[in-house]
């Protein structure tokens, strides 16, 4: 079982690294293992988010926070979202065992969560003013025999491609549920403005499905609207359920959470047609509260975790990023916003 990163486990004892209170964040890597030299790290949003607000946007105490997470656990795991992110960096060493498909020297994107991926910060996160979710960063991190990585494509700078990979789940899972109905379907996407739920609604669109979007303020509206990525768009706080069922109007087939704040599982119930599927995105999402509003709804609806894992996720997610200009430029603003 050492390929799924167990003897990097310190306590406790017999869970696997997600699971884990402490990793041992060593250099020194086995024979199935690839040790990466770490460039920038991109914290989830609900992590972000949870720590911003904890400390009022005051950037020293938020990078003080997620330097002594880093140094405490052994790995970025916010102890309150439960959440951590993605990294950015190039292969350091490659154990002669690993079965991933890199070299040294390669510039790559870790597909796989800072929750389970041992992380060591050595320059005190001394670039970063902690007040954006991209963090320069030096250290070490490494991956396991079964972990997944991406090598960054050449035409996309590397913040940019480490801001699709974050949430290339999203678009990739979406397609699928649309493509297994087998007919035309709606799908309304709760936080449709922000970089899952554009990506999102770029897939479904692709996918041949009508698009409606629930967005919080004017100012995301009028980014979507400018987009052109949704067929009908709505205001509405997602945490509050009766807003949310109006916004969406007509219960849609498909209804995907890509809002990053916690409370919005009984407004996407309400939102969805019996029969229908609820996507949860979301790293905020209560997933009892999901279960046990549904069956207080009686809704008759499958809800899907986003596990951030379909095959050539990565691959159809840029895919979109390419073919659709306005999707990118809703991600470089993004990023030029943080």
């Amino acid at each position: 079982m050492g390929s799924v990163g167990l003897g990097r486990v310190l306590e406790p004892a017999g869970v696997l690294p997600q699971a884990a209170w402490r990793l041992d964040a060593s250099p020194e890597i086995g024979p199935d293992e690839v040790r990466i030299r770490v460039r920038r790290l991109n914290l989830d949003a609900a992590s972000y988010r949870q720590l911003a607000e904890k400390h009022a946007g005051d950037g020293d105490a938020i990078r003080a926070e997620v330097c002594e997470i880093v140094a405490t656990r052994g790995k970025m795991h916010n102890p309150v979202t439960g959440s951590g992110g993605m990294l950015i960096g190039v292969v350091d060493e490659v154990g002669p065992q690993s079965p991933l498909p890199v070299k040294p020297g390669d510039l790559v994107a870790t597909l796989v969560s800072l929750t389970l991926t041992p992380l060591r910060i050595t320059d005190g996160l001394a670039g970063w003013d902690g007040l954006s979710e991209q963090v320069p960063a030096e250290g070490t991190a490494i991956l396991f025999g079964r972990s997944i990585v991406g090598v960054l494509p050449d035409d996309l700078p590397p913040e940019l491609a480490l801001a699709v990979y974050d949430v290339c789940g999203a678009p990739a899972l979406t397609d699928r549920v649309i493509r297994g109905y087998g007919r035309p379907v709606t799908v309304a996407v709760l936080g449709g403005a922000g970089k899952s739920g554009s990506l999102t609604l770029a897939a479904a669109r692709a996918a041949g499905a009508r698009t409606r979007a629930v967005v919080v303020s004017a100012a995301e509206r009028d980014a979507l609207l400018a987009a052109g990525l949704a067929d009908e768009i709505a205001i509405a706080d997602a945490r509050d359920p009766v807003a949310v069922a109006a916004a969406v109007g007509e219960p849609a087939d498909i209804t995907v959470v890509c809002v990053d704040v916690p409370g919005c599982e009984h407004g996407a119930i309400l939102a969805t047609a019996p029969g229908g599927t609820v996507i949860f995105f979301s790293m905020a999402t209560s997933f009892p509260a999901a279960a046990l509003g549904a069956e207080g709804l009686a809704a008759d609806v499958t809800m899907l975790i986003g596990n951030g894992y379909v095959p050539g996720h990565a691959e159809f997610a840029v895919g979109l990023l390419r073919r659709v200009p306005e999707v990118r430029a809703l991600f470089e603003a993004r990023i030029a916003g943080d």
